[in-house]
């Protein structure tokens, strides 16, 4: 079971950037459990065209120990595994430490020997100042992280920040850094700033997404890149994307039957 843990800033493009990435992989034949641990619980609204869905600090709130597997999960596009940690009401509590609370929930009533995903994928907020945030680079829940993020200074600065949080931990047996995943929003130098930004954390940028059209024309019917538009130029790149990361893990193209 590969854990990978995806970071940035907000508003970058992440959690698209996952689902159609997460699209892609269960193409390839893989089980793919994707987990939003941002408290706006939208990670997985394209893989779930919008259906509505309760996350798992709510549920646990409402109901205590007696909630169950099957109300923590959504079962999306292409069978993808959906989950959304959720968070606070906003001036309640701490929302780092509602996903430390949710993916407690879930290892608890154990959704991964359940689900047996082949590949999991956390859609996380940039911003680990709290410990909560860090959580799924710390204690085995992932073994790599990648970070998107564009050429603009704020997004750089977080991308940064989750690399250097990353480092902190590297000697303790937790996730590695994977590598960065360029986002354009065609600003001056982009790639040029990303590239050394990468370079100070001794990685590189192991994918590139085009601005287009076709992103904003696929979330206006609530899915995905892949589903929508699948022979476009930008569901090349999400392959591609996807490829990049598959050997960046050392996992292969496709999942071979029976495996």
């Amino acid at each position: 079971m590969l854990k990978i843990a995806i970071y940035g800033k907000g508003g970058i493009g992440k959690s698209t950037t996952i689902s159609n990435v997460a699209a892609v992989l269960a193409g390839r034949g893989y089980r793919v459990m994707q987990i939003g641990c941002d408290p706006k619980a939208d990670s997985t609204m394209l893989l779930r065209h919008g259906e509505p869905m309760k996350t798992v600090l709510s549920l646990v709130s409402q109901k205590k120990n007696a909630v169950t597997l099957e109300e923590l999960v959504k079962v999306g596009f292409r069978d993808i595994i959906c989950v959304e940690a959720g968070g606070p009401s906003p001036g309640t509590g701490c929302a780092g430490r509602g996903i430390i609370a949710a993916l407690e929930t879930l290892k608890e009533k154990g959704a991964y020997e359940s689900y047996q995903p082949d590949i999991i994928l956390y859609d996380v907020l940039g911003d680990v100042v709290c410990g909560g945030f860090s959580m799924p680079m710390r204690n085995g829940y992932a073994d790599q992280v990648f970070v998107v993020t564009s050429g603009e200074n704020m997004s750089i600065y977080a991308a940064a920040n989750i690399a250097t949080a990353v480092d902190h931990f590297k000697n303790r047996g937790y996730a590695q850094l994977g590598g960065f995943i360029l986002n354009h929003r065609n600003v001056k130098r982009e790639r040029e700033k990303v590239e050394e930004m990468a370079a100070e954390f001794h990685s590189e940028i192991v994918g590139e997404l085009s601005r287009s059209e076709t992103v904003a024309e696929a979330e206006e019917q609530v899915s995905t890149v892949i589903e929508a538009f699948p022979e476009s130029d930008m569901a090349r790149e999400y392959e591609d994307l996807a490829d990049a990361i598959l050997a960046r893990c050392g996992l292969p193209g496709h999942k071979e039957k029976g495996a």
